[in-house]
């Protein structure tokens, strides 16, 4: 009961960071921030990284990402998954949400570096403006109910534990990265999409 009371306060705490990261994304306080972080990535890393991080972005879209999450439920078999789903939906909704109403525009042409590769059907959000990453929220929604299921497990060891989150944070470092680094979403899009899909993660593991 102690566990799932620190994780709705989490949840919730979270939320309301991300609900007041938007309002100051929308007032255009990291403007600055956003152009220096993405100029200075791309003067530092090489363009031979433009083909794998395209790729890797390609597993954080809609299609592939659902599909893990039907994976990692039916080896759960549990009911709960059901709420994940709801609160996976959720995060979409209010992705599109801050696309229509946070106006912030994304990156200029001149910085995508993007080559799309895999042509998947497009069921993800579209919008004239960029915030929140949905990549980032659903990579961080995904993470963190497979980190807590790992944590929570009696038939892995300490070190397989390690392991395997250790590859989660990897995989959160190097999506957030190659979105910003492609010139898809600026820095503030990908924190925000970030904190997004964390707290959701963290309320929908509740159930």
């Amino acid at each position: 009961m102690q566990n799932r009371l620190k994780l709705l306060i989490l949840g919730i705490f979270g939320f309301f960071i991300f609900i007041f990261f938007s309002y100051l994304v929308h007032k255009d306080l990291f403007t600055q921030l956003d152009f220096n972080t993405t100029v200075r990535l791309q003067d530092n890393i090489p363009r031979r990284f433009d083909e794998p991080f395209s790729i890797f972005s390609e597993i954080g879209k809609f299609e592939p990402m659902i599909i893990l999450l039907v994976i990692i439920l039916l080896l759960r078999r549990k009911l709960w998954g059901i709420v994940a789903f709801g609160f996976f939906g959720f995060l979409h909704i209010l992705e599109l949400y801050g696309k229509i109403f946070v106006e912030h525009l994304p990156p200029p042409e001149f910085m995508l570096r993007a080559k799309h590769l895999i042509d998947f059907p497009q069921f993800h959000i579209r919008s004239e403006f960029s915030y929140p990453s949905g990549h980032s929220a659903r990579a961080a929604f995904l993470s963190i109910i497979f980190g807590i299921i790992v944590l929570r497990s009696k038939k892995l060891s300490k070190i397989h534990k390690a392991i395997i989150l250790s590859i989660l944070i990897v995989y959160d470092v190097v999506m957030l990265v190659s979105r910003v680094y492609l010139g898809e979403h600026w820095t503030s899009d990908v924190i925000g999409g970030g904190l997004l899909g964390l707290s959701l993660g963290l309320l929908s593991i509740l159930f």
